[in-house]
């Protein structure tokens, strides 16, 4: 397999954001003087609904309807995910979030290698840089040639969309590319752009359908902690690096 760029995904894939969403969803919530909770059981199921806007929309058409025939209800919305983003944001600063295994040294093996990276998520820019703020850095996030965020896809995932608009910032063929994804949602969206997706599920993925995925991974695996391949011929010594890739 001839790589020429990786394609990463943000929440769930860099880091298990979402425990973090959850709280600032809820927080946001209380704060305004809602009776609303999303528990874990929820939330899981919202999460099949990618974008946070999407997914209060989608809360209140299902659960509080009475909400709909609020006035301007799509300004209201927007201002509650507005603020639940500035919260999330903090709470990230406070250093509440690591990085997932293997994650950190990939990026910089790619970075110090010259190979070509890319960001496809349908999570917000200000979230991308708020996470790499507490992490990487935004010099790492700079190191990204191509930044798709939910800004630049007007569907989300699984919609295709925004790989469609990845691959044609980079200008490269997708068999060129590999997506690196936690989720359904997201191998669905590679997949319908013709991109191979290497798979690590997250918390809330788990128990999801990766059988169109090339290669399902724990995680990307470190030297002294090593994954387990779940599917998939990839042979690694217990963690993934460009070799791994490029030799595969």
């Amino acid at each position: 397999m001839t790589i020429q760029a990786l394609i990463f995904d943000v929440d769930g894939t860099l880091a298990e954001t979402e425990e973090m969403h959850r709280w600032a969803f809820n927080r946001i919530f209380r704060d305004q003087g809602l009776d609303w909770h999303w528990d874990k059981s929820l939330y899981a199921d919202l999460l099949a609904v990618a974008g946070g806007r999407e997914r209060i929309h989608h809360y209140i058409l299902h659960y509080q309807p009475k909400f709909n025939a609020r006035p301007n209800l799509d300004s209201w919305v927007m201002d509650l995910q507005e603020r639940k983003t500035r919260l999330y944001a903090e709470g990230l600063s406070e250093g509440r979030i690591c990085l997932r295994p293997g994650v950190a040294r990939l990026i910089h093996q790619a970075v110090e290698s010259g190979m070509r990276m890319a960001i496809a998520t349908t999570t917000s820019l200000s979230n991308v840089r708020a996470l790499f703020t507490a992490t990487l850095g935004l010099d790492v996030l700079d190191q990204f040639e191509v930044i798709g965020a939910g800004e630049q896809a007007q569907k989300k995932k699984p919609d295709p969309a925004i790989y469609h608009w990845v691959l044609q910032q980079l200008d490269l063929p997708a068999t060129q590319c590999l997506a690196l994804e936690d989720s359904s949602n997201g191998l669905r969206a590679a997949a319908g752009a013709d991109i191979p997706v290497l798979i690590t599920p997250a918390l809330y993925t788990r128990e999801e359908d990766f059988s169109a995925a090339r290669w399902v991974m724990t995680d990307l695996g470190e030297p002294d902690r090593h994954h387990q391949v779940l599917r998939g011929d990839l042979e690694t010594p217990g963690w993934i690096d460009l070799s791994v890739l490029t030799r595969a």
